[in-house]
């Protein structure tokens, strides 16, 4: 794992930063057909993907290429698929969509990416910038009463939130997970713990982070808090409680889990197969917790009493044609 002197977890951003726009201003234009997502369930950063891509009803125009929850150090594989490989891009590991852009790249393989079905050539694994675009660049294909999850007026507020939200609870988790000194798994603890007590704070008197509806950084969010039990309370030690402990944040995640686009995305055991068996330096053993009990998701969580509406002026998604989980 990359370390800053301290012992603090230092996640490396340099990402491929081409972006496929309207305009093709990198040599990318959207294009249906053109492209294939490729995802992992159990990967927060490719579950944004999958639920913006489906509440904005892109199946059509975008495929989605779905990886096991395991990889080795070389790549993620396609070994969900019967064969082993992807049935469009017809690999059988990410990373050679990688190599055939760049031969000598030399970064890790990472999910979520775009891949050029033609030339079966990554064309960007931005994640962050990866889902704005489907909200933005990709509106001329969205389905007819699509959410706009990236409101123009709401931009600035929804852009700051992301931002603490990212640091220090996104990638906060893994700050604590992967940290090389108590005293830099400390200080990533308090940092994690005070920004989900100020999301209590702020949720408890709103149903969704900014505006009365769903936007972008309502999907950040919740690809973390629904991993946090499974996942991040014990293998990455976030233990001061577990979001079922915390009223605000649990009936939040739930309210979110229980729309159309959000908990039809969700594979608690792949989640759970990932971190659990890929993180040997955490987890030697490579055992798989049969828990938590998973019952409480699809209990009544009463945020419809702070008004909001989920999808604004439009509608939920339908039921996925490629399948939701």
């Amino acid at each position: 794992m990359p370390y800053v002197e301290s012992g603090e977890f230092n996640r490396d951003t340099a990402y491929i930063t081409d972006r496929i726009t309207v305009d093709g201003r990198d040599g990318w234009p959207v294009e249906v057909g053109r492209y294939r997502l490729v995802v992992s369930r159990a990967c927060p950063w490719a579950n944004r993907a999958i639920i913006v891509r489906r509440l904005v009803g892109l199946e059509d125009a975008l495929s989605m290429g779905v990886c096991g929850p395991t990889h080795d150090e070389r790549s993620w594989t396609f070994d969900l698929d019967p064969d082993g490989r992807d049935p469009v891009l017809g690999i059988e590991r990410l990373q050679e969509a990688y190599l055939n852009r760049f031969p000598d790249y030399p970064k890790g393989i990472t999910v979520p990416a775009i891949v050029e079905i033609d030339s079966v050539r990554v064309v960007t694994n931005d994640f962050a910038q990866l889902t704005l675009d489907l909200s933005t660049q990709w509106r001329a294909l969205h389905r007819e009463g699509a959410p706009d999850l990236y409101p123009d007026d709401r931009r600035d507020e929804i852009d700051d939130v992301m931002a603490w939200i990212y640091r220090d609870v996104n990638n906060g988790v893994y700050q604590c997970g992967f940290a090389g000194s108590q005293e830099a798994y400390e200080s990533s603890y308090h940092r994690l713990f005070d920004a989900l007590d100020r999301l209590s704070e702020r949720l408890a008197r709103q149903r969704y982070l900014v505006g009365d509806t769903i936007t972008e950084a309502d999907v950040r969010l919740f690809t973390t808090l629904v991993r946090f039990d499974p996942v991040y309370h014990g293998h990455f030690k976030c233990n001061r409680a577990k979001l079922t402990e915390m009223p605000v944040l649990w009936a939040y995640a739930r309210d979110l889990f229980q729309t159309p686009g959000f908990g039809d995305t969700i594979d608690f055991d792949q989640i759970k197969q990932h971190y659990y068996e890929v993180h040997r330096d955490i987890n030697p053993t490579g055992i798989v917790p049969l828990g938590p009990d998973l019952a409480g998701w699809s209990t009544a969580h009463h945020r419809d009493q702070l008004g909001g509406r989920p999808f604004g002026d439009g509608t939920p998604p339908e039921v996925s044609p490629d399948g939701a989980v």
